[in-house]
C-alpha cells in the first residue's frame, strides 16, 4: 500500500544520545521490521548502528546513563547495515537506503544477502543513477542462482532504466511545479480535486487540538490561505481514524472518500459517501459490498462527471492482482449497483491506483506500479470505445518521475494546467505540483518548388527520428496544409513525399515563431523530376582550367546527397558540360574530370557508388548559342553551356 495514505511519522523521535544502544533497540527494530512499521524500524536501527559506529558520530564528553555500549561482538554488523536498508527502502527513502545497501556489498555479504545487490540496484534507479543502476542490475542477473522472480524483477527494473534515461534526455513538453503558498505542508499534502469551483486536497498536516499528523480532507480556498480541516463524525469511535482521497459528484452534495485506520499491524482501507446538507458534510457511510469486501481493501474513489459511476481501486477478489481499478454504476441514491475490474490491459500483478477519468473525452489517467516506466508510481493514460480499453500510454517525465506520482486532475478554468501529487522533491512525502503543458502544432503548406503553388494530395508524414515510427501521416487537400501535434523534445522529422517528385525530409524545428500554441513553419516545397531529363545544378564554381572543385560548390552538392539520402531508391548520372573554346578533346576531358569530382565528394559524404555515375559531354550539348547569329562571342550563352547537371535514370 502506497506510504501516503499512512500517517506519516514526521516527527517520530529526536535523538539525544551519541553512540548509544542496548538490546532492546534491536528487540524494538526487528518488531517494528515485523509489524511493517519502517519509518519506527530505521530509528531504532540507526541507534543500533550508530552504537556499532556504523554512523560517524560526533565525540560527546559523557553518556547519558553512565554505562558502556554493548560490545560490538555481540552484534552482527552485516544484519543491522542490511536491515537498516531495508527498513529505509521500504518506506521508500531511497536515497539513505542507497548508502546503506553499499556498506553492506562492500563487506562482502553477497552469499548471506543474495538480494542486496537487486535492492541496491533499484535505490539507484530512483535517484536517477541510471547508468550505475543498469551495471548493478545486470551483475545481479548474472551472479543470483536463487529461487523466485526476483530476474523479472531485475528484468522490469533494467527496462525502467533504459526508458527513463530516455525520457530525462527527451522530456515531454510540460513544466511540473511545486505549488507554492501554505497548500503544502510539513506532511504529505495530495490529491487535489476540483467541483463546481472549489477545491479540496488531502494533508497529514498536524492537527494542533491532536498534536498528531493524521491525514484529514481539507477545503482550500486560495494559495495565500490556510487550507480548513473538514470534520466528520467517527461513529464507530475507531481509533486515529484518517480521511482522504475525496471524489464530489456533480451536484456538489456527495462526497465519496477513503477512510482507514490501524488495527493491530493491519491497515483497513474501505470507501465511504458523506452527504453534505445545510453547508455540512454529514457521518461517512460506507460503501455496500460491491465496492467493500470484508477483508480487503478499497480506495481512492473518483466519481464521473454526470454521477453515474464510480472509479476506484482495490484489491478485492477478481482482480489482476494487487490493487487494481475497478469502475461501479451508481444508482440515484449514489450507490453502487455493482462493480468490474477494468482487466488485464489496465491492470498488472502489481499495483494500481488513483483513477481520473474525463468522460467527454473518454480518458483514464491513474498510477501503475507493473508497466514500464520511471520507476515506483507512474501516471499512464488509456482510452474507452465501446467497453474496451486502449493500450495504456506511459504519459513520461517530467509528468513521471523516478519516485511516485499520483493524483492527476485538470484545472477547471484552464485546459493547459492539471494538478498532480508526487514525493519528487521528498525522501517521505507527497506534495501537491501544478503541470503547465506546453505541447503546441507544427502546421504548415506543402508546395511545388518550381510553381510554389500548393501540392495537393501530397503525404506528410510526422516521423519519430529515433525510433523512425510514423506517428502520423497525412495526405494533404487541396489547400496542402499539414498539421501535427508536438508532444515532447524528442527528435522528429516531417517527410514529404508525391509520385513525380523528390521524398523529402525535414528537422521538426525545435523552436520558432509562436501563435496560440502553433508552430508557423515555413511551406515546405518538393521538386518535380522526370526519369532522363536533366535538371540543373546552379552555383557549382571550378577554378579556370581545372576540376577543382570550390568550397561554395560543395555546400550545393551537399543539397543533392540529400536528396539521394531521403530518396534511397534513386539512381542518377551527374553530368558537366563546358562552353566551344578549346578542342573537342580538351573539353571532353575537362568535363568528364569536373563530374568526376562532383562523384567523389558525394561518394565521401556517404551516397554508394553503384547509385551515383560522373559523365562529362564537353561542348556536345550546348543549351546556349556559344556566338552571335553575327559571329560575334556570346558570353551569357557560353556561361549557360557551363554547367552541371544530374538526371534520374531510376526512381524504384
Amino acid at each position: 500500500m502506497k506510504k501516503t495514505l499512512f500517517t506519516i511519522f514526521i516527527s517520530f523521535f529526536i535523538t539525544t544520545v551519541f553512540a548509544q544502544f542496548n538490546e532492546n533497540d534491536k528487540a524494538l527494530a526487528d518488531k517494528a521490521f515485523n509489524n511493517k512499521d519502517y519509518y519506527e524500524a530505521a530509528y531504532y536501527y540507526k541507534k543500533v548502528a550508530s552504537g556499532l559506529n556504523l554512523v560517524p558520530q560526533p565525540e560527546v564528553p559523557f553518556r547519558s546513563n553512565g554505562k558502556s555500549p554493548k560490545s560490538a561482538k555481540s552484534f552482527d554488523r552485516a544484519y543491522i547495515s542490511y536491515q537498516l536498508a531495508e527498513s529505509y527502502r521500504l518506506y521508500e527513502n531511497y536515497l539513505e537506503a542507497e548508502g546503506w545497501y553499499f556498506k553492506v556489498i562492500d563487506g562482502g555479504n553477497e552469499v548471506k544477502y543474495p538480494l542486496e545487490r537487486l535492492w541496491y540496484g533499484i535505490c539507484l534507479r530512483a535517484n536517477q543513477h541510471f547508468d550505475e543502476a543498469i551495471k548493478q542490475l545486470e551483475q545481479f542477473k548474472a551472479d543470483y542462482k536463487g529461487t523466485g522472480n526476483y530476474i523479472a524483477i531485475a528484468d522490469k527494473e533494467l527496462a525502467n532504466c533504459h526508458f527513463a534515461k530516455e525520457q530525462y534526455q527527451y522530456p515531454a513538453l510540460i513544466d511540473v511545479v511545486k505549488m507554492k503558498g501554505t497548500i503544502n505542508s510539513d506532511g504529505s499534502d495530495y490529491s487535489l480535486i476540483i467541483n463546481n469551483g472549489s477545491r479540496w486536497i488531502t494533508s497529514s498536516r498536524i492537527i494542533k487540538d491532536d498534536k498528531k499528523h493524521l491525514n484529514r480532507v481539507y477545503a482550500v480556498k486560495d494559495s495565500s490561505s490556510n487550507p480548513e480541516m473538514i470534520s466528520f463524525n467517527n461513529s464507530d469511535n475507531k481509533k486515529e481514524v484518517e480521511y482522504g482521497t475525496p471524489s464530489i459528484d456533480p451536484s456538489g452534495k456527495r462526497m465519496y472518500l477513503t477512510r482507514w485506520y490501524k488495527e493491530g499491524s493491519k491497515i483497513i482501507h474501505a470507501i465511504y459517501l458523506s452527504t453534505r446538507a445545510n453547508s455540512e458534510w454529514g457521518t461517512p457511510v460506507k460503501l455496500n459490498t460491491n465496492v467493500n469486501v470484508e477483508g480487503f481493501n478499497s480506495l481512492q474513489p473518483f466519481v464521473t462527471a454526470d454521477g453515474k459511476r464510480l472509479f476506484f481501486s482495490s484489491n478485492k477478489p477478481g482482480g489482476q492482482g494487487g490493487d487494481d481499478i475497478w469502475v461501479s454504476d451508481l444508482d440515484a441514491s449514489g450507490n453502487p449497483s455493482n462493480s468490474t475490474n477494468l482487466g488485464n490491459t489496465i491492470n498488472t500483478p502489481l499495483d494500481e491506483q488513483a483513477p481520473y477519468y474525463d468522460s467527454s473525452d473518454k480518458k483514464l489517467v491513474y498510477s501503475s506500479k507493473g508497466f514500464v516506466g520511471l520507476g515506483g508510481f507512474d501516471f499512464f493514460v488509456s482510452y474507452e470505445s465501446v467497453g474496451q480499453w486502449s493500450t495504456p500510454k506511459n504519459m513520461g517525465y517530467p509528468m513521471n518521475s523516478a519516485k511516485d506520482d499520483l493524483y492527476y486532475f485538470p484545472d477547471d478554468k484552464d485546459g493547459k494546467k492539471a494538478y498532480l501529487s508526487s514525493d519528487r522533491a521528498s525522501d517521505c512525502c507527497l506534495d501537491l505540483f501544478e503541470t503547465f503543458d506546453k505541447k503546441y502544432v507544427l502546421t504548415g503548406i506543402v508546395t511545388d518548388c518550381d510553381t510554389h503553388t500548393p501540392l495537393a494530395g501530397a503525404k506528410v508524414s510526422f516521423v519519430d527520428s529515433l525510433s523512425k515510427d510514423t506517428i502520423k501521416q497525412e495526405v494533404v487537400g487541396n489547400d496542402a496544409k499539414y498539421t501535427f501535434n508536438v508532444t515532447t523534445m524528442r527528435p522528429y522529422n516531417l517527410i514529404l513525399k508525391k509520385k513525380g517528385y523528390f521524398t523529402k525530409s525535414v528537422p521538426v524545428p525545435s523552436q520558432g515563431e509562436m501563435r496560440n500554441d502553433t508552430l508557423l513553419s515555413p511551406d515546405i516545397c518538393l521538386q518535380a523530376f522526370i526519369i532522363n531529363k536533366p535538371i540543373l545544378i546552379k552555383n557549382i564554381l571550378y577554378d579556370f582550367n581545372k576540376a577543382t572543385l570550390r568550397p561554395e560548390s560543395k555546400v550545393i552538392l551537399d543539397g543533392i546527397v540529400k536528396i539521394m539520402t531521403d530518396n534511397p531508391k534513386i539512381k542518377i548520372e551527374l553530368s558537366a558540360h563546358t562552353d566551344s573554346i578549346g578542342s573537342e578533346a580538351y573539353n571532353m576531358k575537362l568535363s568528364q574530370a569536373r563530374a568526376q569530382a562532383c562523384v567523389d565528394y558525394m561518394i565521401s559524404k556517404g551516397v554508394g557508388d553503384t547509385r551515383i555515375f560522373a559523365k562529362g559531354y564537353g561542348k556536345t550539348r550546348p543549351i546556349a548559342p556559344n556566338s552571335l547569329p553575327d559571329g560575334k562571342d556570346n558570353p551569357e550563352g557560353r556561361q549557360l553551356n557551363r554547367r552541371t547537371e544530374f538526371t534520374v535514370l531510376k526512381a524504384e
